[in-house]
């Protein structure tokens, strides 16, 4: 070490021992770096308190798709602007290349902000004295979407630190899905998404060049280059794009001067396939994102179609509901809520509206008296006039068979044998089982309401969705589950493992379907014992009162379907049945999911019988009534009779099993020689009467005695 190292590196040395001296910077470096503290403090302080609006974009539009993801329906926003949500995944490559190509070659590499690009415009600008080209990277127009401004220095600024927030929140991906979300494609259209189904009618998963130049060069000025108010501009605005992506090496010059030549597209109408089936999705679905639903677009476009032919033009007013479940997912398949929205009512969506459901629930009145033993298909049962208090129904055709098995009565619909049957189940645990199982009757009951029996030929109100529950259950061993209308919610159920609501037993649902499965078809029709590789398809028809309804419900080739046909404002269609109007679109229903889907044996009405299911115990060889109280055939409840003499006596009349007791206010009442019992009242005023039968039930009538001295 020469003279003049030792000296520098003594004087760097301290002057006693060997610590080395502190070095404190100059005031003005202190200051500096103060400031840049404060700054830096100040930043990461406005970034917390002030983060990016990010909540904008969350108000998207509901997109709603079929169970495969073709779009059936786009809902707009509040607003009334179309905004879809974008998924790189789901967009053409090319067209990001080319976006990043023609809008932000760095987008990739730089914080939010292109230096590179702002030194650029700058300098354009001050050689030019006009704007030339832009420096705004994707990422601070996507600020300038999220809180749009006023087109000067500070906005720039402001976007320039907007853009660095988003930067730090969101990965690059996530920028240029916001960006291609908010981006403006002229009038209510907003995003890359809903710009390709206006302009293009599809998704933009697959472009060709021109489409993609289309796309780019809009949002720069949205309206004056709107193709379908101003296609010239559009055009002009589109080959610039074209040529500078030729320049960049994206498209070939060929390729790009031939696209240029294409004429400006036209705007579309977005879907509106699945009207209703799509607003109970929107209704269900978390968020309004891709809402994948259960239905399947081939079949609803079928079952549309079949409604609107089903109504005709020429039947003003009448509205047709159809509902198409797969039973083994409880997945509902196609629905229609209306034949046709330009017709009264049409914008209601009827499955949603309870109607009189007319004989479709005899049925399960059936299923039910064969779970207690008081019925099989093959006991025989009395088709003659009966009342049942002071209930007194009659037949469809006002006539009467006499002695039927419960299999023909169930097949023809007979009313008389069906409210038997619901009196010896018990009107109010019919209407608990069907609430337990999600079909809640709306009709009140209550414990001594005997027109609850009515309930057996549609005395009730019950929507297409609940009855189609309640079928599908019927196909399903009697097993009700809730209707899936989402592909989440078939996920959820999956997962949670909903239990079933047992109807009825399985081996009650098996009879009931075999006995629907063996009724005469509709006009026009063969067996399809009869007809090769044709599904079996186990129905029901029911016709409410006054001719309002027209119901059709079946089983077969593993789907249930329900038709309605009637009127929105329930006004009478006289004439119309269930079988001569529903069956038959039931029936084309069945032929659609035939051809669309492959047969599948399953429900069953299609498995092997069970040996000897149709040969009851010699207990049910004919249905009795001796698990029920006995019936007061006269006088009945809330009748008024005339006493006008003193010695005017009536002879009191009963339906029951073994020895029948009477009672008038409590207090038993004699027979005559003849074994009748003979009530012979005293003043005018109201009785109770009441009938008791060997196993103590007992039946009560209230009757009024009138006379000429009141």
């Amino acid at each position: 070490m020469n003279v003049k190292s030792r000296d520098r590196l003594r004087k760097l040395l301290p002057r006693k021992g060997w610590r080395f001296r502190l070095w404190w910077p100059p005031e003005w470096w202190r200051r500096v770096a103060l400031v840049l503290l404060y700054a830096l403090s100040s930043v990461v302080l406005i970034d917390w308190i002030l983060p990016p609006p990010l909540y904008r974009a969350e108000v998207i539009s509901g997109v709603v798709m079929d169970r495969r993801g073709a779009v059936m329906r786009v809902f707009p926003v509040e607003d009334g602007k179309w905004r879809m949500q974008a998924h790189l995944d789901a967009i053409d490559p090319d067209f990001i290349e080319a976006l990043l190509a023609y809008e932000d070659k760095r987008f990739m590499s730089h914080g939010g902000v292109d230096l590179l690009a702002l030194g650029r415009a700058t300098s354009s600008l001050a050689s030019a004295g006009r704007v030339v080209s832009g420096g705004s990277t994707i990422t601070m127009q996507t600020a300038r979407l999220l809180e749009p401004r006023p087109r000067n220095i500070v906005s720039k600024c402001i976007e320039a630190f907007r853009a660095w927030q988003l930067e730090r929140r969101l990965s690059k991906n996530e920028i240029l899905e916001l960006y291609l979300t908010l981006a403006p494609y002229g009038g209510n259209v907003e995003g890359v998404r809903a710009a390709s189904w206006a302009y293009f009618g599809r998704e933009p998963d697959n472009l060709s060049p021109d489409q993609i130049a289309m796309l780019i060069a809009l949002p720069q000025s949205p309206e004056a280059r709107r193709p379908d108010l101003r296609p010239d501009a559009a055009i002009v605005a589109r080959e610039r794009v074209l040529m500078r992506l030729a320049q960049e090496g994206v498209f070939a010059k060929d390729l790009a001067r031939e696209s240029a030549e294409y004429p400006a597209p036209k705007r579309r109408d977005f879907p509106t396939l699945a009207w209703h089936a799509s607003e109970e999705a929107l209704r269900r679905a978390a968020r309004h994102d891709d809402i994948r639903t259960t239905i399947d677009l081939a079949l609803q476009k079928e079952v549309e179609a079949l409604a609107k032919r089903t109504a005709g033009p020429e039947r003003e007013g009448v509205q047709v509901a159809v509902m198409v479940v797969d039973i083994a997912a409880r997945e509902v398949r196609a629905v229609a809520g209306s034949a046709n929205r330009g017709t009264a009512g049409g914008w209601i969506d009827l499955t949603d509206r309870p109607r009189s459901p007319g004989s479709t629930l005899k049925p399960f009145i059936y299923g039910l008296a064969f779970d207690d033993g008081v019925a099989a298909p093959d006991t025989r049962i009395a088709d003659t006039p009966k009342r049942f208090s002071s209930y007194r129904p009659d037949n469809f055709d006002r006539s009467f068979r006499g002695d039927v098995t419960v299999a023909q009565a169930l097949q023809h619909s007979l009313n008389i044998p069906a409210v038997s049957a619901l009196d010896a189940v018990g009107a109010q645990r019919f209407a608990a089982a069907l609430a337990f199982a999600g079909a809640d009757l709306s009709m009140p009951l209550s414990a001594e309401d005997d027109a609850g029996l009515a309930i057996a030929l549609g005395g009730a109100g019950l929507t297409v969705r609940e009855l189609a529950l309640l079928y599908a259950a019927l196909g399903d061993d009697g097993r009700a589950l809730p209707l899936n209308w989402l592909q989440s919610e078939v996920e959820a159920a999956r997962t949670a493992k909903t239990p079933a609501t047992q109807v009825m037993s399985a081996q009650s649902a098996r009879q009931i379907v075999d006995i629907l499965a063996a009724a005469p078809a509709p006009a026009g029709r063969m067996p399809a014992q009869l007809t090769q590789q044709a599904p079996v398809i186990a129905a029901k028809t029911g016709t409410s009162y006054g001719y309002r309804d027209a119901w059709a419900a079946g089983i077969g080739n593993g789907h249930a379907v329900i038709v309605w046909i009637g009127r929105a404002d329930s006004a009478p269609r006289p004439g119309v049945t269930g079988r001569d109007a529903a069956l038959p679109a039931l029936f084309e229903v069945y032929d659609a999911i035939a051809r669309i889907m492959p047969r599948r044996n399953t429900g069953p009405s299609l498995r092997e019988e069970l040996p000897g299911q149709h040969l009851p115990p010699a207990a049910l060889a004919r249905f009795e009534r001796a698990n029920m109280p006995p019936t007061i055939m006269f006088p009945p409840d809330g009748a008024e009779v005339w006493k006008d003499q003193d010695h005017t006596s009536f002879v009191l009349s009963a339906e029951g099993h073994g020895r029948l007791a009477w009672y008038v206010d409590g207090k038993p009442l004699g027979r005559n020689v003849a074994g009748d019992a003979v009530w012979r009242p005293g003043l005018a005023g109201f009785y109770v009467l009441s009938v008791v039968d060997d196993a103590g039930r007992a039946t009560k009538s209230r009757v009024r005695v009138m006379s000429p001295d009141g």
